[in-house]
């Protein structure tokens, strides 16, 4: 009889065991919020990937349809610059109801949405091809909402897969800086006026065109003359002097990315962008070449080294609907600020 007293004793506490009972369920409590924590960790790489791409789409939307202050400010200008009731006044008029309602609607403002060029510039161990998926994921995206034409056709086959991507489509320019944040520029390129671009080899004999600033700016006002409006005027030039033949194109362009109110940091190229649109207005060409006193809404030039045997001058030509906008990135893919 002892011996089970004894027995019994051991076995008695049952307060303490539902003592312990609850701490288990505390403990499952506790648990299962640090799992719930861990969760939504785990989803936020997916989260911001859908952020980017939703951010990109945004950009590609804005620039579509809505031209930057800069350039609609000098649209602006050159309308009340025009005589009242001339045909360059009501092309110029024509031009700004579109800008106006292509806004009110959010729709492209030319039916030719162009070449689509992203300009990426992104700070050390930055994902390219990663960015890359994301960039043709976005523009498929604004196609299907209407945001981007269907532009992009197989220069073999002429097939058009309906998604502008493709060889060379999206183009997509990677440049590494200093800075944490990421920068993303936009422009789309229209085909007719990428179609009057050119390119002059110094010297040039048929205008008497020598290796200098003087054969450089006859050669960029024959260039002017020879689109006679066909690029959709008032239009802005992009201009490389030097170079190779594929670099100085691609530093033309990239110079359109430039503001049309800042001022060239070369004291010889600023004088001779003022110059370029001064004499290019004074030409009678005029809107859509209907004549009148707007012919070039603003002219950028830069120069790169070139070879002893080579100068070349490289011009790109962008037509009034001037899209281009830009977008710097949150740490989460966010748009923390426009850039024009």
């Amino acid at each position: 009889m002892a011996v089970k007293k004894k027995i019994a004793k051991k076995s008695a506490p049952k307060k303490d065991n539902k003592k312990i009972g609850t701490n288990k369920k505390t403990i499952k409590k506790v648990a299962k919020k640090v799992t719930t924590k861990k969760v939504v960790k785990s989803k936020t790489p997916i989260n911001t990937q859908k952020t980017l791409e939703a951010s990109l789409i945004e950009l590609i939307k804005n620039t579509s349809a809505i031209l930057p202050d800069d350039v609609q400010k000098v649209i602006l200008e050159a309308l009340h610059r025009e005589e009242k009731n001339t045909t360059a006044e009501y092309a110029m008029n024509i031009i700004k109801a579109n800008i106006d309602l292509a806004k009110k609607k959010s729709q492209p403002l030319c039916q030719d949405t162009g070449t689509v060029l992203f300009y990426v510039s992104h700070p050390q161990n930055f994902d390219q091809n990663k960015f890359t998926t994301l960039i043709q994921k976005a523009v498929v995206k604004s196609t299907e909402l209407g945001f981007l034409r269907q532009n992009s056709v197989d220069s073999l086959t002429g097939e058009n897969s309906g998604m502008n991507v493709g060889p060379g489509h999206p183009s997509i320019h990677y440049h590494q800086h200093n800075k944490k944040t990421v920068e993303v520029k936009l422009m789309l390129k229209g085909g007719g006026c990428e179609n009057v671009g050119a390119q002059y080899s110094l010297p040039f004999t048929a205008l008497d065109a020598g290796r200098d600033l003087n054969g450089v700016r006859k050669v960029i006002l024959d260039a002017v003359h020879k689109a006679q409006g066909k690029g959709c005027g008032p239009g802005v030039l992009g201009i490389c002097i030097g170079g190779d033949r594929g670099a100085g194109y691609i530093e033309s362009k990239e110079q359109l990315l430039r503001r049309l109110d800042d001022t060239n940091e070369v004291k010889e190229l600023a004088l001779l962008e003022k110059e370029i649109v001064e004499t290019s207005n004074k030409l009678g060409i005029g809107p859509m070449g209907f004549g009148g006193k707007t012919t070039l809404l603003g002219c950028k030039i830069s120069a790169l080294n070139r070879l002893p045997a080579s100068f070349f001058v490289s011009i790109s030509y962008m037509c009034w609907a001037y899209r281009r906008q830009g977008i710097e990135l949150a740490a989460n893919n966010q748009i923390k600020k426009w850039l024009y």
